[in-house]
């Protein structure tokens, strides 16, 4: 493969003074040609590779350019590796290849086995099992047009189902709790705005530039205010339901009942999102108290019935 081809004369270049393009045409079996190709696309990356011709002449790298490998521990390079290639399955992009194949240029040839087995240690795979389809081009066109300076145009569907149509300079992805957000500056509300990329639709770059504006990052830890809403309720689960709910509470608020139950200290907010977490387990979770939300809980379940008995 050509990737793995350039990742090698890089590390050849980097161990190596001077080489010449027909020993390593020899070396990978290609054409001198070939060589020459591979070394432009490497020079395009930002590896800067220069060339002398006669006696003794072939390609290297510029020495102010070249980092001592011992710089990095095994920890450090697998680290990066890790990071880099988990990014790379769900934001894909020129930069990402050549960031990875700049890293692997400072492995060393016999560590190399021993660093890829600590990044292969920790998989980080963001793409989603199913689901919305735009997602990974969505984060594409957008991650363009950042770097563009580039306004999107798109709809946008609110948490009560309301549509309008926006135009936005985007300045920052953000992905959290498994979601993908986008941070923009809203020509609609004339404010900045956390957009969740699955509430946007028709999202297309235009080709009108903005100036960026100063702007802070969106506040993303709402752990206080959580905190300060959040109240405790007792809800009796089915086993076959247990790992659904470890998802939201830690299994210490877990006490068994019988056989098949527990008894669970469930963390809740009085809001449409958190009956909308009880009625997803389904007849296998009860709300035991307080007395308020299973009287709610059984108003919204009846209402739902009475829209199949129609």
């Amino acid at each position: 493969m050509k990737i793995d081809r350039l990742v090698s004369i890089i590390m050849i270049l980097l161990d190596t003074k001077i080489i010449g393009a027909q020993e390593l045409a020899d070396r990978f079996e290609v054409s001198p040609r070939t060589i020459y190709r591979d070394i432009d696309t490497i020079n395009m990356a930002g590896i800067p590779v220069r060339s002398t011709s006669g006696v003794g002449g072939g390609f290297e790298i510029m020495q102010e350019y070249k980092v001592d490998k011992k710089v990095f521990s095994t920890a450090d390079l697998s680290a990066i590796l890790m990071g880099l290639s988990s990014l790379s399955s769900m934001v894909r992009g020129d930069e990402l290849v050549n960031a990875l194949a700049k890293v692997r240029s400072f492995i060393p040839a016999d560590r190399a086995k021993d660093i890829e087995l600590h990044a292969n240690q920790i998989c980080i795979d963001l793409r989603p099992w199913m689901g919305n389809r735009n997602i990974q081009p969505y984060l594409e066109i957008i991650k363009t047009a950042m770097q563009e300076n580039k306004l999107l145009s798109f709809i946008y569907t609110d948490h009560h189902g309301n549509t309008t149509t926006r135009k936005a300079e985007p300045y920052q992805l953000v992905l959290k709790n498994s979601h993908w957000y986008w941070q923009g500056y809203c020509h609609t509300r004339n404010d900045f705005r956390l957009f969740k990329l699955s509430r946007t639709s028709k999202l297309q770059m235009q080709e009108e530039h903005f100036t960026p504006r100063n702007h802070q990052k969106p506040q993303l830890d709402v752990t206080d205010i959580i905190a300060t809403m959040q109240t405790h309720i007792k809800i009796r689960i089915h086993a076959s339901v247990m790992d659904r709910v470890l998802d939201y509470c830690p299994y210490e608020q877990f006490s068994p009942d019988g056989d098949e139950h527990f008894i669970v200290d469930f963390p809740f907010i009085e809001n449409d999102y958190h009956y909308d977490i009880l009625l997803g387990f389904g007849n296998q979770c009860e709300c035991l108290e307080p007395l308020t939300i299973r009287s709610e809980m059984k108003r919204r379940i009846d209402a739902m019935a009475t829209i199949y008995e129609r």
